[in-house]
């Protein structure tokens, strides 16, 4: 009973925190880059939800109590639409790994709106269906019994990528169960590729498992959501919904939608629930070397109905793992690094994943490519991976595999023709070949040292979080010519490239040198779990002459340098988290320690610069610099203005990692997959990340 008695404490303790937190945006139903929703205002009722990009994806939710009708999502603009219904008192919104929990008040009537989108890493089928639950639980607050109705809608303008393009709808039976679905009467397949763009090709789907007093339509927007806000009803038919483009509506912004409502019997104490899922079939979703590939979910092709089928059925049983799965992250994120850490954790973890898509390859090969979301929209970008990594290392590794083998894969063709590794394979969704600088034509802008330094540290990664080195061993040859490249250019980089370009191009940067050194010790490591102790050996002593030769030249009394050359600078010293992480001990304790206490002293109200050329930060790079520490006091004093941007920022955008440190504004990217770098902090615990590797599905 005790025992009993403690876990429920705890998971108050948690639901109260989760709600403490204002986050730059809200995830609502986020799966991919282009099936990625999101909620930019402090109530769900302030505005219509957007995709990543802050077009509109509009959803609106209304409920009807005792005959008045009120707003819990969504808000049409005023002189557009008839008189907006009051929004309902917004008591809360949770954000948790999983799932967005809002909770609503109006009239006598508590209404609790769950989000639930199963990113479940042990269950990767699961994961890459792009499935997101909306639940409803209403009950009485008062006392006294009332009448309830709900209506939901999801618009077309999520399956355009603009209003130039027409959707249309359609109805159909799903096993007794109804479903209806929006698309482009185009459907241009894998036509677009860019940054900014949305997707203009499959459905999207709304289904309605059979429950009690549930009614579905395909309507024009300004006829559902009148309909409901004066009398509570929906059209009693379909509209034919003809070859119009979103923008040639009589009324701006009249969509197409997809829309259901539900009747609740009499609402007393008790909860009553509801649910609906949205999913989103792409039919094919990226392009790999000229051929189209399927949603890993497809792969064998059995069709967007068989999926939808498993998912309805797998409801009850996802919704609890999914809870449980929250429960058990935020409590390790807390242990980890407290209470605002496991608070951005939390908010990034979908992120993070939607800004990737599992497919798979014409042989069943997984593929999981991100985005390069409001950076140039590049595939697969290895700098990229590299930060986004701590979260698939700790939760599932499969993952990072099949994100690095493709690009290896590239390097050993006959295209690619450089000694060091590619950035990218192409643009969003083409993961055609690299595209980036001087592409597969010259060294022009390219990133040689940080790319090659990027892979062979997160291939020993790999290794460490696997137990074995199988997979850079199938790589062994192309690793190795990676490693005789840092050898050579590594120690002392020239003008070149690097992930953190923003004020241009850097030679001599002792953060870049850094990543080169400790790769070239982790290929060492590698070298020794395959059996080959004489390349151990020698990369290991070159490994450790390279860091004594960077200690000396980067010193600059109280801290060490941004360039060997330039005396008075300083730098963000991130690379050097992996000789903790992968046990290395190339460096002593005191270079940490040395830069630590620098970074205290010069950090402003939201964080530590990147170097001292800009006020701007990386928060990625802050919390694997604030890993350094080996104390809670000054990781807190690293993290707490991270948390302070998050929660203050003015600027509303899903979760940015680039922003100014003295005033809280956002510089540049939004909605990116490098917050999985957040999760740093979690594999500093070998206990703990093994647990969660054990659990980790599979891909094979």
């Amino acid at each position: 009973m005790k025992a009993a008695l403690t876990l429920v404490l705890v998971l108050i303790t948690l639901a109260a925190r989760a709600g403490d937190f204002r986050p730059p945006a809200v995830p609502l139903v986020t799966h991919d880059p282009f099936f990625s929703i999101w909620s930019t205002t402090d109530h769900l009722a302030d505005a219509m939800p957007v995709h990543w990009t802050l077009e509109n994806n509009e959803m609106m939710g209304l409920v009807r109590i005792d005959g008045e009708t009120y707003r819990f999502m969504g808000k049409w603009p005023r002189g557009r639409w008839p008189e907006n219904a009051p929004a309902m008192e917004q008591k809360s919104v949770e954000v948790w790994p999983t799932r967005t929990v809002y909770t609503f008040a109006a009239a006598g009537v508590e209404l609790v709106f769950t989000f639930t989108t199963p990113t479940l890493p042990d269950d990767l089928e699961v994961l890459s269906r792009a499935v997101t639950y909306l639940g409803w639980d209403v009950r009485a607050t008062d006392g006294k019994k009332h009448d309830v109705r709900l209506y939901f809608d999801a618009a077309g303008d999520i399956t355009v990528h603009d209003d130039s393009q027409a959707s249309q709808g359609a109805r159909f039976d799903l096993a007794g169960h109804q479903a209806l679905r929006l698309g482009n009467r185009e459907q241009p397949v894998l036509q677009r590729s860019g940054d900014r763009v949305r997707i203009d090709w499959g459905y999207l789907y709304l289904v309605v498992p059979t429950q009690e007093g549930s009614d579905t339509t395909i309507s024009r927007s300004r006829t559902a959501r009148s309909l409901f806000l004066d009398d509570g009803v929906l059209p009693e038919s379909d509209a034919f919904l003809g070859p119009r483009a979103h923008n040639q509506s009589s009324h701006r912004r009249d969509l197409p939608v997809i829309a259901a409502s539900f009747d609740f019997e009499r609402v007393g104490r008790n909860s009553q629930s509801r649910h609906v899922l949205l999913a989103y079939d792409d039919v094919y979703s990226l392009e790999y070397f000229r051929r189209p590939v399927r949603p890993w979910w497809n792969r064998d092709e059995k069709g967007v109905e068989a999926m939808l089928l498993s998912a309805i059925a797998d409801y009850p049983s996802l919704v609890q793992r999914c809870r449980e799965f929250d429960q058990e992250m935020v409590s390790d994120l807390e242990k980890a690094g407290g209470h605002e850490f496991a608070h951005l954790a939390a908010l990034s973890y979908r992120q993070a994943m939607a800004a990737h898509k599992l497919a798979a390859d014409y042989e069943g090969t997984p593929l999981f490519f991100s985005k390069e979301n409001a950076s140039n929209g590049s595939i697969a970008t290895v700098d990229v991976t590299y930060p986004s990594a701590p979260l698939f290392l700790l939760v599932s590794p499969p993952l990072l595999e099949a994100m690095l083998a493709p690009v290896i894969e590239y390097a050993m063709s006959p295209r690619w023709k450089f000694p060091f590794a590619p950035h990218d394979l192409g643009k969003y969704p083409h993961a055609n070949g690299q595209r980036y600088g001087g592409g597969e034509k010259s060294e022009e802008n390219q990133m040689p040292v940080e790319e090659s330094g990027n892979m062979l540290i997160l291939a020993a990664a790999l290794a460490q979080a696997q137990g074995d080195a199988d997979f850079a061993k199938k790589y062994w040859p192309k690793l190795t010519e990676w490693a005789e490249y840092l050898l050579e250019k590594g120690m002392d980089p020239e003008n070149q490239l690097s992930t953190d370009d923003f004020t241009g191009h850097l030679a001599h940067n002792t953060n870049l040198s850094l990543k080169a050194i400790v790769a070239l010790a982790a290929y060492a490591g590698l070298a020794g779990q395959i059996g080959d102790a004489e390349s151990a050996a020698k990369y290991r002593k070159q490994a450790e002459e390279m860091a004594g030769k960077w200690v000396e030249m980067a010193a600059d009394g109280d801290h060490y340098r941004l360039a060997f050359d330039k005396p008075g600078t300083w730098s963000q010293k991130y690379n050097l988290v992996w000789d903790r992480i992968l046990g290395l001990d190339l460096f002593p304790p005191e270079v940490a320690r040395t830069e630590l206490d620098w970074y205290l002293s010069v950090q402003n109200e939201y964080g530590l610069p990147l170097d001292n050329r800009s006020e701007f930060t990386k928060l990625d790079w802050i919390i694997w610099t604030a890993t350094l520490a080996e104390d809670r006091e000054t990781f807190d004093k690293l993290v707490g203005p991270v948390y302070h941007f998050a929660n203050t920022t003015p600027d509303r955008y899903p979760l940015t990692d680039w922003y100014w440190t003295h005033d809280g504004k956002r510089r540049g990217f939004q909605a990116r997959s490098v917050v999985g770098g957040v999760f740093m902090p979690m594999l500093t615990d070998q206990e703990s990340w093994q647990r969660w590797v054990s659990r980790s599905g599979s891909l094979r």
